[in-house]
């Protein structure tokens, strides 16, 4: 890993700077708080499920990220390791406060099982247009439309900015690091 470490064009941040932790917990953050609005308003007016719906989702995707990574995956991250090492979300500073260290060589798992906190992760954000979108057919409104398209937005802006020119590019794990693999963010 050192090789590969010294070989990166990238500047890998031991501290990632302020605005993209800014950026990277905002989107993270609107995306859950639209996702809960476009669920409980494109269903509010068949259900008063709707609210729970929409407040379940927010348990989830709060939860999955800033309960359960925290205490599963940063543990592994070397992030945790690192002396005033921050990563992109700055949970390595929340997890080394409320979990003990986990292996290292477990980080690359956190992808494996259709359980795991990788796919929770990702649910989290494509579930919210997976639920707007029956609602817009349904019942068209506009309001519903903006914040479908908003979310889409959002996704997109992780996957296609975030992801691998923010965070990924810039991460000491990376090189163990199943996404960083499949984004090729590795040999940049």
């Amino acid at each position: 890993m050192t090789k590969a470490l010294q070989e990166s064009r990238a500047i890998l941040y031991k501290r990632y700077p302020l605005t993209s932790i800014l950026i990277y917990n905002g989107s993270t953050i609107l995306h859950f708080l639209l996702g809960g609005m476009g669920i409980i308003w494109g269903y509010a007016r068949w259900s008063e499920w709707a609210y729970g719906a929409g407040i379940l989702y927010l348990l989830f995707a709060f939860g999955e990220m800033y309960v359960l990574m925290p205490l599963v995956v940063c543990p592994r991250c070397v992030y945790y390791r690192l002396e005033d090492g921050v990563c992109i979300s700055g949970l390595s500073v929340v997890s080394r406060k409320v979990a003990r260290a986990g292996k290292g060589e477990d980080f690359g798992r956190r992808a494996q099982g259709i359980y795991s906190p990788n796919n929770l992760y990702m649910l989290s954000l494509v579930l919210p247009l997976l639920f707007i979108i029956p609602a817009l057919v349904i019942h068209f409104s506009r309001v519903l439309l903006c914040i479908f398209a908003v979310l889409l937005g959002l996704l997109l802006f992780r996957f296609f900015v975030v992801f691998p020119q923010l965070a990924c590019l810039h991460c000491q794990a990376k090189y163990k690091c199943p996404q960083a693999g499949k984004m090729g963010v590795r040999e940049k």
